[in-house]
């Protein structure tokens, strides 16, 4: 199956992560939508992560090759590339 990587910005109740999903080219699960409700796995994968407070946005990010997130756990999702667009 061909995969492609998206960087994405996740915040639970405590922390902001980005870190990056990989994801189908097309098809089923291609979408981070998708990929966050599909029912089939409780956990997100994600490489390459950045991990924040967010009670101390200043504070130096934590850095890990690899986390496996609680699908649960997510509050808030967005792509990266989206950080700073402004709202439509």
């Amino acid at each position: 199956m061909n995969q492609r990587e998206e960087r994405i910005v996740v915040e639970t109740e405590r922390y902001r992560l980005t870190g990056t999903v990989r994801l189908p080219v097309e098809g089923y699960r291609s979408r981070l939508t998708d990929h966050l409700n599909g029912g089939e796995r409780e956990f997100i994968a994600l490489t390459d992560v950045e991990v924040v407070p967010l009670d101390d946005p200043r504070a130096v990010p934590e850095r890990h090759a690899f986390v496996a997130l609680g699908r649960r756990h997510v509050v808030f999702a967005t792509s990266a590339g989206d950080e700073g667009a402004p709202a439509a």
